[in-house]
């Protein structure tokens, strides 16, 4: 965008432009959190939605990634609230299981399962701000600062919350490499 062009998403050339720019990386937050696809994509297109409907509100406060991920989140976190999390395997989730034609051994499939299903278990040991803050972190692509900003708390906690998670995460995956 250049200088002379309004930085808000005031009009629709502007808006079209967070959408490219910051699309995907809030539909990557919203999988990895929620882990339905196309739940995924409906909350990221409800994202957009919401940030267009508040475009006359908005202010060049902070950044627009960190604007547009504090909506995901409060979506996500509601999301989570209405619905009862059930343990279930997608069918896009059941074709990454199967074999694949001749590609790979079985027994790195299976390992290879097993190594993405005890990741799964590291992160549900850890708390739902834990969570966060890491697929803020790597999903969003988002700074501490943004993190703080998205989270409403001090630079201090978000940080602190990511080192936390990340020793739980080593402890819980050491005591499987073992």
């Amino acid at each position: 965008m250049t200088p002379a062009k309004t930085t808000t998403a005031s009009t629709a050339e502007s808006f079209a432009e967070w959408v490219r720019e910051h699309g995907a990386a809030v539909r990557g937050y919203l999988f990895a959190v929620i882990r339905e696809a196309a739940t995924a994509d409906d909350l990221t297109q409800e994202v957009f939605l919401r940030a267009w409907q508040g475009r006359g509100t908005y202010r060049e406060q902070g950044r627009v990634r960190a604007y547009l991920f504090r909506i995901a989140d409060r979506l996500a976190c509601d999301h989570g609230r209405r619905r009862h999390r059930e343990v279930t395997v997608s069918d896009e989730q059941w074709k990454e299981l199967q074999p694949a034609s001749g590609q790979d051994e079985p027994s790195g499939q299976l390992a290879q399962a097993e190594a993405v299903a005890r990741l799964d278990d590291a992160l549900a040991e850890l708390t739902p701000v834990q969570q966060r803050v890491l697929f803020l972190r790597y999903y969003g692509q988002l700074s501490f600062n943004e993190i703080a900003e998205t989270l409403g708390c001090p630079l201090n906690t978000a940080l602190s919350h990511c080192r936390r998670a990340l020793e739980s995460l080593r402890k819980h995956l050491a005591e499987f490499m073992s």
